[in-house]
């Protein structure tokens, strides 16, 4: 699907993957809709992009239905959703004070998946009853998974758990929706500078971009941009989970 005056959904679009992926989107030529539960930095980036910034909570669902809702109303039916919006949280299962936070592993659980599923259900609805392209196709939902799907490190169950969740979403997704014409992709960044590691120290940083084999740096936010433009105009890119990391494979911590 090429993108140019399609309407698109960034979520997590405050900062970061989400951020970049709306810039990418927009020089494409899409229509951009920027979700975060951050309204002012939604906003911030959708006045910079010509597109409309909206403060959502993608773990509620009414939250989500409404803000799709006011989309279609305020820029027409989306044919693009990217799912950036996700947190992290370290904890190890059990600590020095005794077992792990059961409120934050559902906190983390509820951001990454259940957002992402309640963001994807509702996106869907909406695609599904607008007419196809010349294709056939309605539209092209991506998620972000992560190289902790796979490597997941001491620490990282809640996060390791809930990417690794989206990760499996994705085909079940992709075969359900195909008889409407809906692609489901997803893309799993290896280390990247966003707010979530530029806030380690310097040394860190580098001792993480040393890991990677190559290009021996964190990857730039655009990079995952230009990837999920790429998915949106290859129609033939569905039911797959993609990494992008540099061939970085994680240590157990």
């Amino acid at each position: 699907m090429q993108v140019s005056g399609k309407v698109a959904i960034v979520t997590g679009a405050a900062s970061g993957l989400g951020a970049a992926t709306a810039r990418v989107l927009a020089a494409a030529g899409a229509v951009v809709a920027t979700f975060d539960l951050n309204g002012d930095g939604a906003n911030a980036t959708a006045e910079k992009l010509g597109g409309k910034g909206y403060a959502v909570d993608v773990t509620s669902a009414q939250s989500v239905e409404d803000a799709v809702s006011r989309v279609v109303s305020d820029l027409g039916t989306p044919r693009i959703l990217v799912s950036c919006a996700g947190i992290v949280h370290g904890e190890r299962i059990v600590g020095r004070d005794g077992p792990a936070s059961l409120d934050a592993f559902s906190r983390v659980v509820n951001v990454n998946l259940i957002g992402t599923f309640n963001m994807m259900r509702v996106v869907a609805d909406a695609m599904s009853k607008d007419d196809p392209v010349e294709s056939g196709e309605r539209g092209i939902i991506i998620n972000t998974a992560s190289i902790a799907a796979f490597e997941g490190q001491i620490g990282q169950a809640a996060y390791a758990a809930s990417k690794g969740a989206v990760h499996s979403l994705t085909l079940p997704a992709a075969r359900e929706l195909a008889r409407h014409g809906i692609r489901v992709m997803s893309i799993a960044p290896g280390l990247f500078g966003t707010p979530m590691l530029s806030g380690l120290p310097d040394e860190v940083q580098d001792s993480l971009a040393a890991n990677t084999p190559f290009p021996k740096r964190l990857g730039w936010p655009e990079e995952y941009g230009r990837l999920a433009l790429h998915i949106c105009e290859n129609e033939m890119m569905n039911g797959e989970t993609i990494r992008l990391d540099g061939a970085v494979r994680l240590e157990p911590k």
